[in-house]
């Protein structure tokens, strides 16, 4: 069903853009339709099908019939899948808690802006408030996106969605259970899941959460564990995704290493 609706949407816009391509004098139209293409096939691959290319179309559509597309958003395939991907699950959380509080649109148009600047964050943001809109499986998305996307991406992805459920200043125990539920059936083993919680959920051991291991580990297995989690997180895992993005993955390969730092200092270590 879900292909059904994707390709229904992609002949309904290449009909309209070419009726608008025949009517002389009418540039304004012709001009809207090009942008709006732009929007379709600019950097969607994956993406633009399954569950999250459902939700995308719906919301292209509405803002296509509302006159609020402007112009191109992405450039690559990955880094739109990303974005998208990121646009879907903020939103099932943003929902979890049966509101959309002001603190996780700012947010969320914070990320965007560090991201892809001010012009592309106000699409995105339009956008945001169509999915918003719908109604989300959080199974069915998650699941494509576990399939589709690479592991360092997914964990990354994980990271924005807990900084979006901290964005308000506390966390809601249903957004956490969204985010657990979304981080499962992305595939994200449950010990890289405690260890980006602990980033953002502190508590007396966070410092060992983060490093996936226990307050009783050796010291060779404190370091044994640094090393290891230093290459999974290290922001050139995500390097494809856009040097901003890279940058971005930065806040949690720091986290990681202010961890690290703590738990040395606490024991003596060099």
């Amino acid at each position: 069903m879900t292909p059904i609706i994707v390709i229904i949407i992609l002949i309904i816009f290449i009909y309209a853009l070419f009726s608008m391509k025949k009517k002389k004098g009418d540039d304004s139209e012709t001009r809207s339709g090009r942008k709006y293409g732009k929007w379709i096939g600019g950097g969607l691959g994956w993406a633009f099908g399954g569950p999250i290319g459902a939700i995308l179309g719906f919301s292209l559509g509405s803002m296509f019939d509302n006159s609020k597309i402007e112009a191109n958003i992405y450039q690559g395939t990955a880094r739109g899948d990303f974005a998208m991907s990121l646009l879907v699950l903020a939103a099932a959380v943003m929902k979890a808690d049966g509101k959309v509080v002001k603190a996780e649109l700012e947010y969320v148009r914070q990320f965007f802006f560090q991201q892809f600047g001010l012009a592309e964050t106000e699409r995105l943001i339009l956008m945001l408030r169509e999915i918003l809109k719908q109604e989300i499986n959080v199974k069915e998305v998650s699941e494509q996106i576990s399939q589709c996307m690479d592991y360092p991406s997914r964990l990354q992805m994980l990271h924005f969605l807990f900084g979006i459920s901290s964005a308000d200043g506390q966390f809601d125990t249903s957004e956490i259970r969204v985010i657990e539920e979304i981080s499962g059936f992305m595939g994200i083993n449950g010990s890289d899941f405690t260890s980006i919680r602990a980033m953002f959920v502190k508590n007396v051991n966070s410092a060992y959460d983060i490093l996936e291991i226990t307050p009783d580990a050796t010291n060779e297995e404190v370091k044994k564990a640094y090393r290891r989690l230093a290459v999974e997180y290290h922001p050139d895992k995500v390097s494809h995704l856009g040097e901003d993005i890279r940058k971005s993955a930065t806040e949690k390969f720091q986290t990681l290493n202010a961890a690290y730092e703590e738990i040395k200092k606490q024991r003596g270590l060099n």
